[in-house]
């Protein structure tokens, strides 16, 4: 039962006179939000925004990950936990509800027991084979949000030929995830190519010069080609709702 539905049944019941108005204000302040010390979940963020709450791990211990998770699994689906690495999700992995599914290279953990109708029209493309785990991360969270993913990988400006061989599926994407570490030039080459919204995700990928990112940061800032948004350093998440959103946007 989603959210809304939880709330029409507690309503209902008012109406009916099956419980009081102060049951109701009770039984309704408790799906809002959810006090567990360490963290204050946020229950109806899914039906206010469409994006649910998302667990990121890093800076977690496994098992404040597995506690948020296992409460969030009682109430939503889809759930999803990103930066879990392999050594917390062998910690957690035994008590994690049935139906977890551990990505090792994105590392994530997600659960998603009632799979939406996946829309087509999110293009995913990376600028070379070491951004692939920030790309995931952005495939998978677009995914979980309903949306068809395309994949193109390894197709950066060094070998430009590479881009070019898949025009057709560039310009029918409706929108483009373009993820890219060293100088971050992707971003610019697609958005001089196509006519949809180009999400440029920088990555930490580089030698030292790169900052860890702070490089194809500034460089898709300062693209040239109109129609490129840039979210943070390997930021996958962000760029996967972004793109859930404008893809299910009314044409």
């Amino acid at each position: 039962m989603s959210e809304m539905d939880e709330m029409r049944a507690i309503l209902q019941q008012v109406q009916d006179g099956r419980i009081s108005l102060e049951d109701a204000l009770q039984a309704l302040r408790g799906m809002t939000s959810e006090a567990l010390g360490y963290a204050n979940l946020d229950h109806q963020r899914q039906s206010r925004t469409g994006i649910p709450e998302v667990i990121f791990g890093d800076g977690k211990t496994a098992e404040q990950v597995l506690a948020i998770f296992r409460r969030m699994a009682e109430r939503t689906s889809p759930v999803l936990a990103t930066r879990v690495t392999r050594g917390m999700y062998r910690q957690i992995q035994n008590d994690l509800p049935a139906g977890c599914v551990y990505h090792e290279v994105a590392n994530l953990v997600y659960l998603d027991r009632e799979p939406a109708p996946r829309k087509p029209g999110v293009l995913l493309v990376t600028a070379g084979t070491s951004d692939i785990p920030v790309a995931e991360e952005a495939g998978i969270t677009a995914e979980l949000m309903g949306c068809q993913v395309e994949r193109i990988f390894d197709v950066g400006v060094a070998g430009l030929h590479r881009l070019i061989n898949h025009l057709p599926a560039l310009r029918a994407a409706r929108v483009i995830i373009a993820v890219a570490g060293m100088e971050g030039a992707l971003p610019s080459v697609v958005g001089g190519l196509v006519a949809c919204p180009v999400i440029a995700v920088p990555t930490s990928v580089g030698y030292g010069a790169s900052f860890n990112g702070l490089a194809a940061l500034l460089a898709m800032l300062n693209a040239c080609a109109p129609g490129v948004g840039v979210v943070n350093i390997d930021n996958g998440f962000g760029a996967g709702c972004l793109a859930a959103r404008i893809n299910h946007m009314e044409a």
